[in-house]
Order: structure tokens, then C-alpha cells, then sequence
């Protein structure tokens, strides 16, 4: 099958992974208020879904590195669904159904586990170094999309009922599980199993050899996704609040940042795979895009049309350095070891996720300013360290091809 073809059906894993959590956020003042909850309470639906993921993901990495990424990906699309019916079915039929649908969300995170951080894992494998820049930038527009329609898809379905936002996830995950399973052929011969002990050493030993530039890029894809589920989580909030506003228009102004998002890193893939280099460079303009982008912020939350513009300025900074982050991950070992890689990255992604509308609803306690200059701080810093430390010739050498 085309590549081109593989990689778009391989964009459905973090296509449909994203809705985990984007299009349960529209709707927070809703659940908020059908459960009697506080918005720091309504907040943990997410923190729920995305601190068990954070935890899961490098088993499923190690186990992928042996037995195969489709063996992974697809149960674990069946365990996401799973997740989402055990949330719905509770709020259906329970009378104070907060800590089953907790449960269910942590169902939900674990499958989640599973998904997009192994989907970029097999598109690793699949593609050549020269062509993995647009492969990811495919994989992260995907993933953007998802993050585009999600709150417009959310506001839909809830004009059913709140909880039909569960269902949705138990029936879009069975026919996307059977589609990976039928049309995705793995590369055969590239994975090697290792013993687990000396499966740790050549971890270990990636670490030794490009653990700084590593670990900033983990802390720059985990800074993003804090500050983007942050924002978006005050957004739904204010969009009620102070603007009246409700169902499918709230969601499209919430998939503003994320078009541009999405299209961004489409965009920013080809001009990465195309030239080869400026990792860092777009890695450093990306994060003072969205630093820029939070300082501007609280001087325009009572505005309908400015407030939206700024935050899809956010939207593009994190279209702009997400993709180069992803290549020098993925580029950044050999099979055998790619699972784990991407698995520890993918980890350090949904503990921002966990801890961004959290730690956004706390810090507002002290004022809408310090939130947001709290946030720009965050992302100027990363920025600044990551184009002065990364070593992206060091991170992109590898022997395979």
C-alpha cells in the first residue's frame, strides 16, 4: 500500500486518541454543573484520563519494541472505548456517578497509553530518516485536527445529553481498531527483541549519549500540551461565564488555536523534511510564539474577536515547534529501542496534559495576569534553554536507515 495511504490511516490513532480529552472540554461548565462539581473537580476528568497514560505508556513501549506496535495499538483502542462506555453508563444510571466516571476515565487513559505514542513509534519504522520530518508533521496535524473538531464535535453530541460524550469514544474506537488491524502492514525484520536487562543498557545508553537534547525535547513537548489544555480549560470556562455563549459556537471558538495548530504542523513537516535542518530554530520561534501569545492574553479576555486571534497565535506557535520536537524523538534511536523513546515522550505529553487545566485553575486563584505570565514564563524558558542546549546533529545521527 502507498505510504502516503498508510500514514493517513495511521493519523486516525491520534486522530481519535485527542478526543479523549479536547471534546470532553467544551462541555466542563455543563458536567460541571449536572454533577455538582467544582471547576478544579471537573478539571481531574482530564488529570484522570492523562496521569494514568503518562504512567502506561512505557510499559507499552517496551512490550511494542518486542512483540510489535499493531499488538499493541489495537487492544488498546478496544480498552479506550471500553473506558468511555463505563463513564457513559454510569452517568446514565447512577445517581452520584463522579467516582465511576473517574474510574472510567482512568479505563480510558490506559488504553490511551497505547495509541498515538506506538502509532509514532510504527511510523518511525516505516519511514526512511529523509522522510520521517513530514511523516510526523502528518501525525501531528492528525492529531491537531482531532483537537480542531473535537469541541465542535463535543458541543454536538451533548445536545443528546452530557454523558452520549462517553458512548461516542466505546463507538468510534471499534470500527478505527478494525481499519489499523486489516490495512497497516508492519515492517518485518526490524525488530530485534532484547533481554529487558540489556534492553535497559541500550536505553541507558541513548540517555548517556543524547540525554540533554532528549530531555529538553520532552520538556518542550510537555510545556506545549500544559499550556495549551490549560488555556483551553479557562476558555470553555470564560465562554460561559463572560461571554453567555453555549453549544456549537463555544466549540468553534475553541477549535480556533487548534486549526492553526493543525495546519502549522502540517506545514512545518514539509518545510523540516524539505531542508533538513533548523530543528532548534523551530523549536525556539515555536515556543516564543506561544509566549508571546500568553502575554497578550489577559488584556483581551473580554474581547469575542480579539481574545480568538490571540489564541490562535497560540495554535501556531505549537504547530511550529511540535513536528521538530517529533522528528528528533523518533529520529533519535534505532527499532528496537524507538518504542521506548517515543513512549517515554509521549509519557512527559500527557503529564502536561494531566497537569495543565489543574494547575491553570489553581494558579488563576491568584489572578488572570499571573496565570498567563506564569505560562509565557514557562514557554520563553524552554525556548531559551532548548536553543541553547539542544544538539539536534547529535540526536538526528543514526545508522539506520
Amino acid at each position: 500500500m502507498n505510504k502516503k495511504i498508510i500514514i493517513l490511516i495511521l493519523g486516525i490513532v491520534p486522530f481519535l486518541m485527542v478526543l479523549g480529552n479536547s471534546m470532553l472540554i467544551p462541555e466542563f461548565p455543563a458536567i460541571k454543573n449536572a454533577l455538582q462539581i467544582s471547576q478544579f473537580q471537573v478539571g481531574l476528568l482530564i488529570t484522570y484520563f492523562s496521569a494514568p497514560a503518562a504512567l502506561t505508556i512505557p510499559v507499552l513501549g517496551y512490550i511494542s519494541d518486542h512483540i510489535g506496535r499493531k499488538a499493541i495499538i489495537v487492544p488498546a483502542m478496544l480498552v479506550y472505548g471500553a473506558g468511555g462506555a463505563i463513564s457513559g453508563l454510569a452517568a446514565a444510571l447512577m445517581d452520584n456517578p463522579y467516582n465511576i466516571i473517574l474510574l472510567g476515565r482512568v479505563v480510558q487513559g490506559v488504553g490511551a497509553a497505547g495509541t498515538a505514542p506506538i502509532a509514532m513509534a510504527l511510523a518511525g519504522d516505516l519511514f526512511k530518516p529523509e522522510e520521517r520530518s513530514e511523516s510526523m508533521g502528518v501525525l501531528e496535524a492528525a492529531n491537531g485536527l482531532g483537537k480542531v473538531l473535537s469541541p465542535i464535535i463535543g458541543a454536538a453530541v451533548a445536545l443528546i445529553v452530557w454523558y452520549a460524550l462517553f458512548f461516542s469514544y466505546a463507538i468510534l474506537s471499534i470500527p478505527a481498531a478494525l481499519l489499523i488491524w486489516w490495512l497497516v502492514k508492519e515492517p518485518e525484520g526490524q525488530l530485534q527483541p532484547q533481554p529487558f536487562k540489556q534492553y535497559i543498557y541500550s536505553m541507558l545508553n541513548i540517555f548517556n549519549k543524547k540525554g540533554v537534547t532528549l530531555l529538553l525535547n520532552f520538556f518542550g513537548g510537555m510545556v506545549v500540551l500544559f499550556i495549551l489544555f490549560g488555556v483551553l480549560s479557562f476558555t470553555s470556562d470564560i465562554l460561559v461565564s463572560t461571554f453567555g455563549l453555549a453549544g456549537v459556537t463555544k466549540g468553534v471558538i475553541l477549535s480556533v488555536p487548534l486549526l492553526t495548530m493543525s495546519v502549522t504542523a502540517y506545514l512545518t513537516g514539509l518545510y523540516l523534511r524539505k531542508v533538513k535542518k533548523h530543528f532548534k530554530l523551530a523549536y525556539l520561534v515555536g515556543l516564543i510564539v506561544i509566549a508571546v501569545s500568553m502575554g497578550i492574553l489577559p488584556f483581551c479576555c473580554r474581547s469575542l474577536i480579539v481574545y480568538p486571534i490571540v489564541l490562535g497565535l497560540l495554535g501556531l506557535g505549537s504547530g511550529i515547534v511540535l513536528p521538530s520536537i517529533n522528528t528528533m524523538v523518533t529520529s533519535a534511536s534505532r527499532s528496537e529501542q524507538r518504542g521506548g523513546v517515543t513512549s517515554l515522550y509521549g509519557s512527559v505529553r500527557f503529564l502536561g496534559v494531566a497537569l495543565g487545566p489543574p494547575a491553570f485553575s489553581l494558579i488563576l486563584g491568584e489572578g488572570t495576569f499571573i496565570m498567563f505570565v506564569v505560562g509565557a514564563a514557562l514557554a520563553l524558558t524552554s525556548g531559551l534553554l532548548g536553543y541553547l542546549l539542544i544538539n539536534e546533529k547529535v540526536i538526528l545521527q543514526t545508522s539506520e536507515k
